[in-house]
């Protein structure tokens, strides 16, 4: 598989700058002049507890929401309202906390979903299947078996995913985002359900994607051990709000995290 589309930014620069950011529905303020940044190559995580806005500020950087104040720039370029289609053609790819997968097709069929932005052939030329379509299907369909040997799937490649237990649709679910060849890849609580066993293997493919092909990673996730092990810096939002900001370490020992998620007895 290949690394992310390059761009002018080099590993450790910023990314992705959140400038105060805020998002109301209705009378609920759901994101409260929130700022952050992720740097390009890092695994950054954010945390809180439930309600706390994570989600929501996943909404905002791919396009879902617009926020009421505030602007996003990534990749150098400054904006204050994105198109779902326009950050996925940006770069910015994602899972969801609820797995989202054409449940009818197979693992294959939904991993190939993710090249469509990909490919350059109109509808009636893929419908033919005939000349160039049919050549670029087979260039698309060759990336996409790359993906499928890389999280280790190839037995399941032709089930349905309806037929998966609940951690193999995850790693579908992740592949169908890396065939996008994302430069951002947002993660909303990859391991939610999963067993120490599955969650031991998503933690290593997201090492992995992050390692070997160099993508940035801004991952929610509520096992704590899970996101100390993977995250290079943490943002911990509470009630909308950033009441911490930092590295693992920093963020474990900040009085505000303690009293507002992990609990005095942790």
């Amino acid at each position: 598989m290949r690394a992310p589309a390059d761009s002018d930014i080099a590993a450790g620069e910023i990314l992705l700058s959140i400038e105060n950011v805020s998002l109301s529905f209705g009378g609920v303020r759901a994101i409260r002049d929130v700022s952050f940044d992720i740097k390009k190559g890092e695994v950054r995580a954010i945390i809180g507890p439930n309600g706390a806005g994570k989600t929501s500020m996943l909404n905002v950087i791919n396009g879902f929401y617009q926020p009421q104040q505030g602007r996003i720039t990534f990749k150098g370029e400054t904006r204050t309202k994105m198109r779902p289609y326009d950050a996925a053609h940006g770069g910015i790819a994602r899972t969801f906390q609820n797995v989202a997968l054409f449940k009818g097709m197979s693992a294959l069929d939904n991993i190939m979903a993710g090249r469509t932005l990909k490919m350059r052939r109109g509808l009636l030329w893929q419908l033919l299947r005939i000349g160039p379509a049919l050549n670029e299907e087979i260039v698309h369909r060759h990336r996409v078996e790359e993906i499928i040997d890389f999280l280790e799937i190839q037995a399941i490649r032709k089930v349905p995913v309806a037929r998966l237990p609940y951690g193999l649709q995850k790693r579908v679910e992740l592949g169908r985002a890396l065939a996008m060849e994302p430069d951002l890849l947002l993660l909303d609580e990859p391991m939610a359900g999963m067993n120490l066993e599955e969650k031991e293997d998503m933690s290593r493919f997201i090492i992995d994607v992050n390692d070997h092909f160099g993508t940035t990673i801004a991952l929610i996730e509520h096992d704590m051990g899970v996101v100390m092990d993977l995250s290079d810096r943490v943002v911990v939002l509470d009630h909308g709000v950033k009441i911490a900001d930092g590295t693992p370490d920093e963020v474990k020992r900040n009085q505000n995290v303690i009293d507002a998620y992990l609990g005095v007895a942790h």
